[in-house]
């Protein structure tokens, strides 16, 4: 469908709109030059099938279809709809409805799902939500609900939360585009959920302009340690919180390590142990201290060296021995020496890499019997092997 030659035409509409209130359409088609005909006549260019058709308008069109298809262009709404909205002038939209002030076509335009993104951010920009929550009134509702629609992963599978606070906070959790997380930090009504603001503060996506106006602007006292937990944190962030213990804990064990940032963090050196950005270089590092607790803790560390964790099995300290028993990173080939040895099932049974013969023969020890059943892997092998198994 090409909009400019639609100029001076008519098109024959049957139903309703669905993207543009019927006024919208109308509003859009007569700024095109096109007219809506009330009957099909020579005039008409283009017969479009929109939502609700009744029974007679459903026959009326596809007769109409068989007699005039060879002259005539046929098409659904939605290819009308986004036809239209590849034409909206963004800053004439945008000045019409300031001067205006016309809530509801604002409310419209931010529920049509045909505008692209960056226009929809704007009108989300504009709108006023009264200093009252996401789903405080019916308006907010609206906008709340067309904001999940716009950006929830698979919505259709949980459809409801297009109506609850946990769509936003899912929306945070899901997304990777920065601009979405810029303009959720900046709704007014983020201000009664302290936990959405602190979802954004821990993103991988809260860049650094956002990082700093967070915690320039919060009143919620666990932004700062919201902050500290997020891997992509600000350098100088990082420096600064790294002057308090506990916040300093969080960075060491947390920010994606550089060089620069493994030397700043030395000083929480059983926290940096922790963190899964180690380099086996950092890893063999941090062994040769010979600090126990710094030990331990890099046998908890899921991305253990394969040398590294060579070195911690000749340890004997039976902490440590239990958690590289249990630690994911383990090669399934010292699990099953383990397993032969009849040592450390019950680690054995909650380890996702330990393999799955050895689980199907610790699940019918009642000892261990839970541990297998909780134990991710095996239950992805019974949902997608071995169907039908009792767990």
């Amino acid at each position: 469908m090409n909009l400019k030659e639609l100029k001076d035409r008519k098109i024959l509409l049957f139903g309703k709109s669905r993207a543009f209130s019927m006024d919208e359409l109308s509003s859009q088609l007569l700024f095109h030059k096109v007219k809506i005909a009330e009957e099909f006549s020579d005039e008409v260019a283009l017969v479009v099938d929109g939502k609700m058709m009744t029974p007679y308008e459903q026959n009326r069109s596809e007769e109409l279809y068989q007699q005039h298809s060879n002259r005539v262009e046929f098409a659904t709404i939605d290819v009308l709809e986004r036809e239209l909205a590849k034409y909206i002038d963004a800053n004439t939209l945008l000045m019409s409805l300031k001067l205006s002030r016309n809530k509801e076509r604002l409310k419209s335009f931010i529920q049509n799902g045909m505008i692209d993104d960056e226009l929809f951010f704007k009108l989300l920009k504009m709108y006023s939500w009264g200093g009252e929550d996401f789903f405080e009134n019916d308006d907010n509702r609206d906008v709340s609900a067309a904001l999940i629609l716009r950006f929830y992963e698979n919505i259709e599978r949980n459809h409801n939360v297009q109506y609850a606070t946990t769509g936003i906070l899912h929306l945070v959790g899901q997304t990777k585009s920065r601009e979405l997380l810029k303009v959720l930090s900046l709704l007014e009504p983020i201000k009664f959920h302290p936990k959405i603001e602190s979802a954004i503060a821990m993103s991988l996506y809260c860049d650094d302009k956002m990082q700093e106006h967070l915690l320039k602007n919060a009143k919620n006292p666990a932004i700062s340690e919201a902050l500290s937990l997020n891997k992509n944190l600000k350098t100088a962030l990082a420096v600064e919180f790294l002057k308090d213990e506990e916040l300093g804990k969080n960075v060491a064990k947390s920010i994606k390590l550089s060089d620069e940032l493994f030397e700043l963090c030395k000083e929480q050196k059983v926290a940096l142990a922790l963190n899964e950005t180690l380099t086996p270089k950092m890893q063999e590092e941090l062994l040769e201290l010979g600090d126990d607790e710094v030990c331990y803790a890099l046998s908890l560390n899921d991305n253990l060296d394969k040398k590294i964790l060579n070195s911690l099995l000749q340890s004997r300290d039976k902490n440590i021995l239990s958690s590289i028993y249990a630690n994911k990173a383990t090669p399934p080939e010292v699990l099953e020496d383990a397993y032969k040895k009849g040592k450390y099932y019950e680690e054995l049974a909650k380890n996702e890499s330990t393999p799955i013969e050895i689980l199907y023969q610790l699940q019918l020890d009642s000892r261990y019997e839970r541990f297998v059943k909780t134990n991710a892997e095996f239950g992805r092998h019974i949902q997608q092997v071995n169907i039908g198994w009792e767990v």
